[in-house]
């Protein structure tokens, strides 16, 4: 899958929500590409991946590209920090195949819920009826994802997009959104603010 295939697929469960984001396990970057070209320019894509590697060459291409993509080398199971946000929240997150690595995906997903602010979107790209393999540890199916909404704090998960899977199964692409009251004291990121320059898994199809 390309970075056009991947905006295709995630367009409706983005929504047109500008922002600041996050991928979340961002692997080489095709869906950190995606979410720069459905966001646009006045939107801000941290790329979340502890392979240093694939994040040197995402920053590279960000440098040609003019865009506004932030690589973070970190573990998204743990503790992480994202430069030049401070304490405020993301409007969105994408984790794109990045969960079925996580043998307790429910607290991991409730951490990263937090990290967005009360009505921003966290959108689940996930393989459905898929065999457990080294690939994919520990698939997430499409019914067993409302629960884990519901222990993040997010609202009942909609699918907004399945293809077939060239390796068994269907991939799937789930929108919801944080819940808590939007008048809590909570800071919207302001772009105007920030550089442009500070500083999952492969098998898709």
């Amino acid at each position: 899958m390309n970075a056009r295939e991947a905006a295709a697929l995630i367009a409706s469960a983005v929504d047109d929500r500008a922002g600041t984001w996050a991928d979340i396990g961002a692997g080489d970057g095709t869906f950190t590409r995606a979410l720069a070209e459905l966001l646009g320019p006045g939107s801000r894509v941290y790329a979340v991946d502890n392979d240093a590697k694939a994040m040197r060459g995402l920053a590279e291409w960000a440098a040609r590209a003019k865009a506004n993509v932030i690589p973070v080398v970190a573990d998204f199971t743990a503790p992480f920090h994202l430069p030049g946000l401070g304490g405020q929240l993301l409007d969105g997150i994408v984790a794109a195949n990045a969960l079925h690595f996580v043998r307790n995906p429910s607290g991991v997903l409730a951490r990263l819920g937090e990290r967005v602010r009360p009505g921003g979107r966290v959108v689940v790209i996930e393989y459905d009826r898929r065999r457990a393999s080294r690939w994919v540890p520990y698939p997430i199916d499409s019914d067993r994802l409302p629960g884990l909404a519901a222990h993040a704090g997010l609202t009942p998960p909609t699918i907004t997009a399945t293809r077939p899977s060239l390796y068994g199964g269907a991939i799937y692409v789930a929108g919801m959104d944080r819940l808590g009251s939007r008048g809590a004291s909570v800071s919207r990121v302001s772009l105007a603010q920030q550089p442009s320059d500070e500083g999952s898994e492969e098998e898709v199809g």
